[in-house]
């Protein structure tokens, strides 16, 4: 998956606490979700307008149809009154009151090409301004995946911003289709996914397993999920909430989401962040190549970092610590690592738990080595396994979120037949292998086809290609050096692609920037409360490792 929260972003706990409400699908309580409802029931009802008066001589004319709050046909969604109420208290997570914050849901069309026909409703939640007289308006936020619920970060992060935004911004979360509390996919049982996420040999139908099941039972829903759809969705919701332009914070492919945005709305272009930046031109095989590359740097750092201290399993020399841990990793495929639970770590599961490791920065190196330490030295694989869960959004009851298989049907329908084959998949196998020696040698199918879309029934127009935007206002691209999810190089071609885009740099190991520095939340609520974009060029160090 593309991405993960910051752990700087998130309460401070114990680390399996934390590993759990990682995991935990929540946000998504006093939201309404479900399948799509009938327009005769519950669609808004677009304003009649006059038929034009007849000419003599009518000439025809060339008409575009108008778009986005233009389209007489949505006028009645942009113009929806947003019904909030206190959200319900999700009573599994003990420190938190989901109920501080508002919840209720946008109505929209199913089918953007036929306004009058299906709805859905969008899971909506916004923390109120604490300085309600001196509010500015509302910044929507998006925590990436893609399935990553946007009303769980809302709910669960009421101290992400500093305290200057939340006092005159309201934070806006919603769940884009498929996620969480809108119309969420959930296709596998918990039973059924235990497996297919840790199994060593996904064998050829792999893919296919979940496409099917998905199919059977969202067949109806799958072919309107997409960026596309939940940018229009963003849109309406930018009218209803009454923003003449929107104020945007995307992480991960929550970049993806604004520049998609930026692309279809620059009329509509307010304030956008774009942190951890996706390369929208990539197909998805290469990106996946570009972000195992990262993941392969961030082992290798952590690997010799390790050595370097008095206790650590990888021995002493740090050019060869990296490759002793893969050597341990791959060689569970034999014989899996035990836990107290009766589960095993598998190769798969092992590696896994180690990608969830290397989204943090050094200051939770320390951590990884304890873990690494108890499954290389101690054999015990619970540590481990709870780093796996925590990437797979698998909560202490053995249920899963909805997030991975809303990440499984965004992606492919963003790019379902970019799909490489023949000699051309065999070049991606050389790549991969030439940048990422170690993380992808367990698997590289896996890797290349992450998600596999190659089975998935519905296809869409969408295709990976460079964003162009004729926005105006200035967008604020955050990069940081040391990001193994998103590495840097693409937060310097996305910001070229916009054009009228500065590239903020933070210096530094770790996914995203805002939770890492002080300096990039200083430059970035600069740019939300007075609308000043950092100069080109500055680069920020990151916090000191806690």
């Amino acid at each position: 998956m593309i991405t993960r929260f910051s752990r700087r972003a998130l309460p401070a706990v114990a680390a399996v606490t934390l590993l759990a409400s990682c995991s935990s699908s929540g946000g998504t309580t006093g939201a309404a979700s479900g399948a799509p409802s009938t327009a005769a029931t519950t669609a808004p009802s677009p304003g009649a307008t006059e038929a034009p008066t007849p000419t003599a001589t009518p000439t025809p004319t060339p008409t575009v149809k108008p778009t986005g709050q233009a389209d007489p046909a949505l006028q009645a969604f942009y113009g929806q009154q947003l019904g909030w109420a206190a959200c319900k208290d999700d009573p599994k997570t003990e420190k938190i009151d989901e109920s501080a914050v508002q919840c209720t849901t946008l109505k929209v069309p199913l089918d953007y090409a036929n306004p009058a026909g299906e709805t859905l409703d969008v899971a909506v939640v916004r923390r109120p301004a604490t300085k309600p007289d001196q509010r500015i308006g509302s910044v929507v936020v998006n925590p990436g995946g893609p399935g990553s619920t946007g009303v769980g970060f809302v709910q669960r992060n009421s101290d992400y911003f500093q305290k200057g935004v939340r006092e005159r911004f309201d934070t806006v979360g919603f769940d884009p289709r498929g996620v969480g509390g809108t119309s969420p996919v959930n296709c596998l049982d918990d039973k059924v996914r235990d497996d297919w996420v840790s199994t060593d040999n996904p064998g050829a139908d792999h893919g296919k397993v979940l496409a099917d099941a998905c199919q059977a039972k969202y067949g109806k829903l799958l072919p309107f999920i997409g960026t596309r759809n939940s940018v229009r969705d963003m849109d309406v919701l930018r009218g209803a909430l009454g923003e003449q332009k929107l104020t945007y914070f995307g992480l991960s492919y929550g970049t993806y989401i604004g520049s998609v945005y930026a692309e279809e709305f620059p009329d509509r272009v307010g304030r956008l962040v774009l942190d951890g930046a996706v390369d929208p031109s990539l197909p998805l095989a290469q990106h996946n190549i570009e972000q195992y590359a990262g993941f392969e740097r961030s082992l290798n750092a952590f690997a010799a970092h390790c050595a370097k201290k008095a206790q650590c399993p990888l021995g002493k020399d740090p050019d060869k610590a990296a490759g002793k841990l893969a050597d341990f990793l791959d060689g569970l495929k034999q014989k899996p690592l035990p836990t107290s639970t009766g589960r095993v770590v598998t190769a798969t599961a092992a590696w896994t738990g180690m990608i969830e490791g290397l989204y943090g920065d050094e200051s939770a190196w320390d951590e990884l080595r304890t873990v690494v330490t108890q499954a290389m030295v101690n054999g015990k694989g619970d540590h481990l396994l709870a780093y796996a869960d925590s990437y797979n959004r698998r909560d202490k009851e053995g249920h899963y979120s909805v997030s991975a298989d809303a990440y499984t049907a965004i992606h492919c329908a963003d790019g379902a037949t970019d799909v490489p084959a023949g000699d051309a998949l065999q070049a991606a196998y050389a790549e991969l292998a030439a940048k990422a020696p170690l993380i992808s040698r367990h698997e590289p199918s896996a890797a290349i086809f992450d998600p596999d879309c190659r089975t998935w029934p519905f296809r869409s127009t969408e295709r990976q290609h460079a964003i162009t935007s004729k926005a105006q206002a200035p967008i604020v691209v955050v990069g940081s050096t040391g990001d193994a999810a998103t590495p840097y190089a693409n937060a310097e071609k996305l910001a070229a692609q916009l054009g009228n885009a500065v590239l903020l740099t933070r210096d530094g190991e770790g996914h995203t920037g805002y939770g890492w520095s002080a300096c990039i939340r200083t430059a970035v609520d600069t740019f939300l409360l007075e609308g000043t974009a950092p100069a080109a060029g500055t680069r920020c160090a990151s916090d000191p490792a806690q």
